[in-house]
């Protein structure tokens, strides 16, 4: 009786053991969660231009972020005689602000379809929501399109305000436009900003490709096995390829991409809903009701903003006169 009693408390004490030790889903709930939204900011930022170019700030805690920039430079004057009086002089700063603003999309399939698919929809679903963030963003902060009231011009409208504007005209040397003194590049250096990179039209390529030297040669080509290395005056050019670049406003854009700031207020989360009523924003008009269609939908969303400080410099003490970027436009 005992020999059977201490087997039956074995038998009960191994299967609490494997109970508690197992990794269930509802364990590793938390870790596949992350792993997938790490994948999908990690996706955001390569999709985009402007956070891959740009300077990412630690993460807001609040819906706004308080920057403060340098406003007015001292002044050191020379000292009249041995027993002359010396001047005082000033610094100040001025604070800007990134505001965060929301970001999100939401794709609903069947759940019939997502049954019968021989392939990971969520899977193929991901990588065109991640583009379609990155667009959203690079339009936003590019051109200003659909942007956020809270949010400043973007970079084409900044640089058009400061006067950092060079035409293309059909018969006009690109290369001059860009580098010599009347180029996208001296117009940043006038500012009192070094460029950082460029960013470009996808025809950009083509053009650079086109131009050659006085025997002939093409610039942009050190070998005709290897392939073209894009680059100006040193900084590298990026071809943004997620449908947000418009070449009719701007062909190119160069700048100190230092001074292109984003901060994240919330990373990029989702969240698959099961049972939500899915409205049309501008009517109200309900379009999906996934319970009672036997629907799922993938919801992503995050929170970020940006700004470019912009700060004085010796060179331009004028704000309205100084911004870190140029832009190429076409004149014709």
């Amino acid at each position: 009786m005992n020999r059977t009693r201490n087997f039956v408390r074995k038998k009960m004490n191994l299967q609490r053991y494997a109970a508690s030790d197992m990794i269930d889903r509802t364990g590793a709930e938390a870790l596949i969660s992350e792993e997938v939204a790490n994948e999908i900011i990690q996706g955001v930022a390569e999709q985009s231009t402007v956070l891959r170019m740009g300077r990412k700030l630690p993460n807001m805690s609040k819906k706004k972020y308080r920057m403060p920039v340098l406003d007015m430079l001292p002044v050191a004057y020379w000292v009249a005689g041995d027993s002359g009086f010396k001047q005082t002089s000033k610094m100040a700063w001025k604070n800007k602000y990134i505001t965060a603003e929301e970001l999100a999309v939401i794709i609903p399939i069947p759940e019939a379809v997502v049954d019968d698919s021989d392939y990971d929809i969520w899977g193929e679903v991901r990588p065109r929501a991640v583009e379609a963030l990155g667009k959203k963003i690079d339009g936003a902060v590019i051109f200003g399109v659909e942007k956020p009231d809270t949010w400043r011009d973007g970079l084409v409208d900044g640089a058009t305000d400061a006067g950092n504007v060079v035409t293309l005209g059909a018969s006009d040397d690109l290369y001059d436009k860009i580098m010599a003194e009347d180029g996208v590049i001296a117009k940043v250096e006038e500012s009192g900003f070094f460029p950082s990179g460029h960013m470009a039209d996808i025809t950009m390529r083509a053009k650079l490709r086109g131009l050659k030297d006085s025997t002939g040669q093409p610039i942009f080509r050190t070998g005709m096995q290897g392939a073209t290395s894009y680059s100006l005056d040193g900084a590298p050019i990026d071809f943004p390829r997620n449908g947000a670049f418009d070449k009719t406003k701007a062909l190119m854009i160069t700048g100190d991409f230092s001074q292109l700031v984003y901060s994240i207020r919330q990373d990029v989360t989702y969240k698959l809903l099961t049972e939500a009523t899915i409205v049309d924003p501008s009517t109200k008009e309900v379009i999906y009701a996934l319970a009672q269609q036997d629907m799922v939908a993938l919801r992503i969303v995050m929170r970020l903003g940006w700004e470019v400080p912009n700060p004085i410099n010796s060179l331009k003490s004028t704000e309205s006169e100084r911004f870190p970027f140029a832009i190429l436009k076409s004149g014709s």
